[in-house]
């Protein structure tokens, strides 16, 4: 990953408030949503991770010097980990995630993925609860965990209150079968056959 506050705008030292306000200006000019039929809406969704990687390690970083390229060489490996689970490679997502040691909001988000991915719903949620607690702005990730905490809710539903169909329909032919075997074991025939 380039220097960060190179990516964000701002000069190396930079207050906490003067790398907000850069990131902010940045994420205006940048956010994917202003890109909808535009070619160019995947550049700026690379360049909104990018910011995003550099926010997250200046803030983490308490706005102090910016350190060497080796302390942050996990960040340029997320778009190769994004890259490996949209093809299905979950196995080795997983293992790049886990040989990164700062576990930002990215991290987060995409180990919240390749949980979902596994089936894991209740470790991919509290992966992107996190995700999206350490990134309040992001809507990618508050998709993804609004669309995993549906599927939760409609899983956990009590089995009894799950509506399968018309269950008055259900009800009733039942009903009916109850009453013409009743009334045939009495020598009558509620419903000729």
């Amino acid at each position: 990953m380039r220097n960060p506050y190179e990516v964000i705008g701002v000069k190396e030292g930079s207050s906490k408030e003067e790398i907000k306000r850069a990131y902010r200006e940045q994420a205006k000019k940048y956010h994917p949503d202003q890109y909808n039929n535009n070619p160019l809406k995947d550049l700026a969704e690379e360049k909104m991770v990018e910011l995003n990687e550099a926010y997250d390690i200046l803030m983490n970083n308490n706005g102090s010097s910016y350190r060497s390229s080796e302390d942050y060489n996990g960040y340029s490996d997320y778009n190769s980990i994004r890259m490996d689970i949209q093809n299905g490679n979950i196995k080795n997502a997983e293992n790049s995630l886990n040989n990164i040691s700062s576990k930002t909001a990215e991290w987060n988000f995409l180990m919240g993925m390749v949980q979902l991915k596994k089936g894991w719903y209740d470790s991919a949620n509290n992966y992107l609860t996190t995700a999206c607690s350490m990134d309040p702005v992001n809507r990618e990730y508050k998709e993804a965990l609004n669309a995993i905490s549906r599927r939760n809710t409609a899983y956990r539903q009590p089995y009894n209150n799950r509506n399968y169909g018309n269950n008055d329909m259900c009800d009733l032919c039942v009903k009916l079968w109850c009453a013409d075997s009743l009334c045939e074991c009495f020598g009558g025939d509620l419903i000729p056959c």
